[in-house]
């Protein structure tokens, strides 16, 4: 902040690697679930108490359902507008829970607000794998939101989100905004009997050869008209949004609604919707820089003295920089200076 403000830190915070690396550098393991919330948390902590032109809301756990509280804080602090804070909030979690289904359970989602812009940093875990991703959201848009997803790729997603999936995202509008549940329902119907490969009267009548619908994962299998599924198809008809936006923070859009509508989508109108993971950053540890080394020892352990001498320098860098443009070039010449001369390998 003290040298690119607060548009650094944010343009920073919604790159995976840039994260990473200051996950790494406070002493964090490359694959530990723990690094979103225990970074996340400490910024939440600073922003708070001290005046840095950013405040972190939510958090994890119970903690998420707080943003809309902490935005009328945010909004006294910092002079934003709440109501656009908690827009951005919601639909980054429409976007990384419902609009995008890859098996993960969102369980952590934060809030970098400021007046220079909104970031929103989430993650979620898979129990079955015991895996975690973490989803970077910097546009409060539909189309493509993410900046960044760090992960391990998964080979079934329904991607609604992705600019693939533009053409049935249009259908799921115009399928709502028609007004008519009933109708959704029974094409529903007919998208579930073609999952199934149960063949209509009219395929034997037509006495040709009955074509079934190739398996394509289980996203494909027939979504259950449950009295909860209906009753969230009457909430979105009865919200009736006239935009791409408002559909995706429209009450009763849950996972459920959008997967019976991109199987109509498909099986009905052939009009698919597309299933490419949006990883961005796969999880490698050999792609990282090590900083401190990390509690496991890979790929040494960590190393209290070093950290306490990266910290000393650190000050010092920092503390240059309100001298004047001059001497904080000097300064960071001093730590580039120190970089090279340090051996590699060595913690």
């Amino acid at each position: 902040i003290e040298i690119h403000g607060v548009e650094g830190l944010l343009r920073g915070l919604s790159d995976p690697v840039w994260f990473q690396a200051f996950n790494n550098v406070i002493g964090m393991d490359w694959d530990s679930s723990g690094s979103t919330t225990v970074v996340t948390g400490i910024l939440k902590s600073i922003s708070w108490r001290k005046d840095l032109g950013f405040l972190v809301l939510g958090g994890k756990g119970s903690r998420m359902r707080m943003v809309p509280d902490e935005a009328r804080e945010a909004e006294k602090r910092l002079g934003i507008d709440s109501s656009i804070v908690v827009r951005a909030s919601r639909l980054a979690a429409r976007a990384a829970s419902t609009l995008l289904q890859d098996g993960y359970t969102l369980y952590h989602h934060s809030v970098i607000a400021s007046p220079k812009g909104i970031l929103v940093v989430e993650q979620g875990m898979n129990p079955e794998e015991g895996m975690a991703r973490r989803y970077h959201i910097d546009r409060v848009i539909v189309e493509e939101p993410f900046s960044g997803v760090s992960g391990t790729p998964q080979r079934e997603v329904l991607n609604t989100v992705s600019s693939r999936s533009r053409e049935a995202r249009r259908l799921f509008l115009d399928l709502v905004s028609e007004g008519s549940v009933s109708r959704i329902l029974r094409l529903l119907g007919e998208a579930n009997r073609i999952a199934s490969g149960v063949p209509s009267i009219t395929d034997y009548l037509s006495q040709e050869p009955v074509r079934v619908r190739p398996a394509r994962g289980s996203f494909y299998r027939p979504v259950r008209p449950s009295r909860q599924l209906v009753k969230s198809i009457e909430a979105l008809v009865n919200y009736s949004p006239s935009s791409e936006l408002e559909l995706a923070l429209a009450p009763g859009l849950g996972p459920a609604v959008v997967r019976a509508l991109a199987l109509i989508s498909d099986l009905v109108y052939s009009v698919p919707v597309d299933h490419r993971d949006p990883v961005t950053h796969p999880l490698d540890p050999f792609l990282y820089a090590y900083a401190v080394g990390g509690k496991d020892g890979v790929p040494y352990r960590f190393n209290a003295e070093t950290a306490r001498r990266v910290i000393e320098v650190l000050e010092d860098v920092v503390n240059s920089a309100r001298l004047g443009e001059r001497d904080r070039l000097r300064a960071l010449a001093r730590l580039r200076s120190l970089v090279r001369g340090t051996p590699r390998g060595r913690s």
